[in-house]
């Protein structure tokens, strides 16, 4: 009786594992998935129909997005309003731990991070990554 792999498949299985640990070939660029990160005030769950179905709105390019790339249903947000809820996505620390002890910043209000906190933009910068942000922006 033959216990193990067969040959055949044993010689596959290396082929595929030596490819898969290769470097890559001199001058090719690393590729990096694209990152989009949404992130909007008073939105509920059920408000974009590729979460909900039967919501009232109609959402083709979030529905579109969702389709083709990732959705995560589990996140949590550390504050209620923008500002600290802000703060706390890009650089994962609770707004508490800064001068805002409650409420909104305006823009005449100093910025609330702190020049060389890693925020997650600095991050992925240093990973490669290219980095905008496109919206309001409450952080002082």
């Amino acid at each position: 009786m033959k216990t193990g792999i067969p040959r055949r498949s044993f010689s596959a299985l290396t082929i595929c594992i030596a490819l898969a640990a290769s470097p890559r070939l001199e001058g090719e660029e690393p590729r990096f998935p694209n990152v989009l990160l949404v992130y909007t005030d008073d939105q509920g769950y059920g408000d974009a129909s590729c979460l909900n179905p039967g919501s009232k709105f109609k959402t083709p390019n979030q529905d579109r997005l969702a389709r083709e790339g990732m959705t995560f249903t589990d996140g949590h947000c550390p504050d209620t309003v923008c500002t600290p809820s802000r703060y706390g996505l890009l650089t994962g620390r609770y707004s508490w731990r800064t001068s805002l002890k409650r409420g909104v910043f305006g823009a005449e209000k100093a910025c609330l991070i702190v020049d060389g906190r890693v925020t997650l933009a600095s991050f992925l910068r240093g990973h490669g990554y290219h980095t905008a942000m496109v919206g309001k922006w409450h952080l002082g």
